[in-house]
This record gives structure tokens, sequence and C-alpha cells, in this order.
């Protein structure tokens, strides 16, 4: 059953089939088939980037003032549940661009709206980030100083995706009296920027994520996407903990997905109920996440709870894909080793230290 049709009861959903439908044939037509392939090479996941670039998928949060497609924000998650489903890495990566493009769409910098907006647009500049090192306790491993101008960058960004795939990130960096600030950088080595070796990662390999190094850098002024309080990433990262609970979901949908193959081949009534039994569950759990993305005033810890259980559902339903496919999920290039890993990965995405505790205790206590 496709997700378009999954969902079409829910109130805020209706009329959206047609543009779902569309995009989930054309990602099982020319993504899935691949997904191997996109998961270990840049140059595959470059192509399925390509791809959705040619259907606009990659401004679909720009408005329609600035030529984007300007998607709803149901509309988009959904998507972003899709493109999990089917390809890991290629969900991750494109979402790293559309974080950028969000933290651009909402700067308060006009003039760097007027620059980069259009560009994305027609132009298909791609965008990553590097900021998460704002996250982290102690002292700043990226420091901005004042000067005339702009702001000089020193330190090291220990994760950036997107090398070779993306043209510009946008980096964070602390000032001295902590306060944060993110501005665009060109993804391109220099005297000033210079960027590691793509790191051996367990899953997404193709993703090109790096680690940087800066020193007497010179971000323009011009170029600064923001300027927030202190620990200002903490407090955002409170509001949208409900949001990448889609990426989960969509990873959650293709063990599940695996399950039903097997349970089809097999004939065994013992997979079908165990499919039966996790499918109904995911659709529970995504109901209720879809209906909490339309209330304004929601709780963190409700919205916690729900991105947790997405995370232990894609877990299990992985598990799951695993344990049907028997000794050939051993086999390096099999969809549910591949699919195994990816939930390790979204099990950590933009991972706080409030998901790590819940996700810990249900691990513990369930």
């Amino acid at each position: 059953m496709s997700i378009s049709k999954e969902i079409h009861n829910h109130p805020k959903i209706n009329g959206l089939e047609n543009f779902l439908e569309s995009i989930e044939t054309y990602l099982q037509e020319f993504v899935a088939p691949f997904a191997f392939e996109i998961d270990q090479s840049p140059d595959a996941l470059k192509k399925a980037l390509q791809g959705l670039i040619e259907h606009s998928l990659l401004s679909v949060r720009i408005p329609q003032s600035w030529g984007g497609l300007g998607l709803k924000p149901e509309t988009f998650y959904l998507l972003q549940q899709l493109l999990s489903q089917y390809s890991g890495a290629l969900a991750f990566l494109q979402l790293q661009h559309q974080g950028a493009v969000n933290a651009i769409i909402k700067s308060e910098n006009e003039a760097l709206k007027q620059q980069y907006l259009p560009k994305i647009v027609e132009d298909n500049l791609l965008c990553g980030l590097g900021f998460s090192q704002l996250r982290r306790q102690g002292k700043p491993m990226i420091r901005a100083t004042p000067i005339q101008g702009g702001y000089e960058i020193m330190g090291n960004i220990p994760w950036i995706t997107g090398f070779n795939l993306f043209d510009v990130f946008i980096l964070g960096a602390s000032l001295p009296d902590g306060q944060e600030i993110r501005g665009i950088v060109p993804f391109t080595p220099s005297s000033q920027i210079k960027f590691s070796e793509p790191m051996k990662l367990g899953s997404m390999q193709s993703t090109n994520t790096v680690t940087a190094t800066l020193e007497n850098y010179f971000l323009p002024a011009e170029n600064v996407v923001s300027l927030d309080k202190v620990r200002a990433i903490h407090d955002n990262d409170k509001k949208v903990v409900l949001y990448p609970s889609f990426l989960v979901l969509g990873c959650a949908k293709a063990g599940l997905d695996i399950v039903k193959q097997v349970a089809e081949t097999k004939q065994l009534d013992f997979i079908q109920e165990a499919y039966n039994h996790l499918h109904e569950e995911w659709q529970i759990c995504q109901r209720k996440i879809l209906e909490a993305i339309t209330i304004n005033e929601r709780s963190f810890e409700d919205d916690l709870e729900l991105r947790v259980w997405s995370i232990n559902l894609a877990q299990r339903c992985s598990k799951a894909a695993v344990t049907v496919s028997s000794g050939a999920a051993n086999y390096y290039n099999h969809p549910a080793q591949r699919v195994y890993k990816e939930a390790l990965v979204f099990s950590v995405f933009a991972q706080t230290t409030d998901i790590m505790k819940a996700s810990l205790e249900q691990l513990m206590y369930n």
C-alpha cells in the first residue's frame, strides 16, 4: 500500500495523493533498484540527487514567490518519509540541503536571500550544514571573532556531509560572548579551509562526510545567515525534536516492506503475523505524529515520546527484516543489512542528550 493511500483519511493531507503518488512512482522506478549503489557510491548518489533536482524537490521549502514549490509542512515531511523509505542516503543528504535552505529562508539578511534563493531555484545551488558542533559542551570548537567587515573564523568542524556534492555550507561558530553565528561558506578547499578525506562510515558512505579545519577564515558580514543568543541551538532542538521522526518512519517502512516481500515468498503464517503486528503499530505511530504536527501548542515531553517511539519502531522493523531474510542478510549488499544500518544512523541523527536518555530508558524498561 502506498503512503498516500495509508494517510488519505487524515484531514490535513487530502488533495496531496497525486503529488505523493507521482514521487513514489519515480522513487520505485529510479531509486529503489539502485539503493545499494546509492548508499555506497557518491556518483550514484549524485545521479539520484540530480533526479530530485529535475523534479524540483530540492526547492520544495522555498516560497512560490521566490520560485520554489512552497510545500506545506505536512507535505514536506511526508516527502521526507517517502525518500527515507527508498534510500536512506538520498534522504539524509537532501535533508542537509533542505535544512540549509530553511535557514536561509528564515534569515533576516534580505540581501543574502536575494543572492542565494534564486541560485538555489534557478542554478541548482546545493547547500550543506556545518554547525552540529554548537551542540557540544565545553570549549567551542569553532570561534568567530568580530573584525572590520565581518568575522575571523578559527577551529575545527567535526562533521559536514556532502563534500564534492554540495557547493556551499552553513557554518556555525561561537562568538566571544557565547552568541551563535551562522554564515555561508564555500564547500571548496582553500588556504583558509582544509577538508579531510571522506569518513569511513558503516552506512551512507556515499554522502562524503568530512571534517574541516578553518584558520583565519574571513566570513564577510553579508554572508551571515543569523546571529542567535547563547545556546540557541539547544532551544531549537527542543522545538523541532519531533520532525526527524518522518525520516525514521520511512526507515521503519523500508524494513516492513522487506518483511512483507518475504512473507509473500515463504508463505509462513508467523511472518505474516509479525508483519501485520508491526505494520499496525507503524500506522498508529504515523497517525499520532501527523496529528501532533498540526497542534501549535505541544509539549516537548510529548514530542520526545513520539520521536523515541519512532526510533524504537525503526530498530525493531529493521531487525525483523534481517530476521526473516535469514542468512542472506549477511551479504553486504542485501537490502535488509542496508536498512538495518540506516536505522542505526537515523537513531542517532540530530541526537540530543534528552533523546539519548529517553532512548536508553525505553531499551531498559520495554
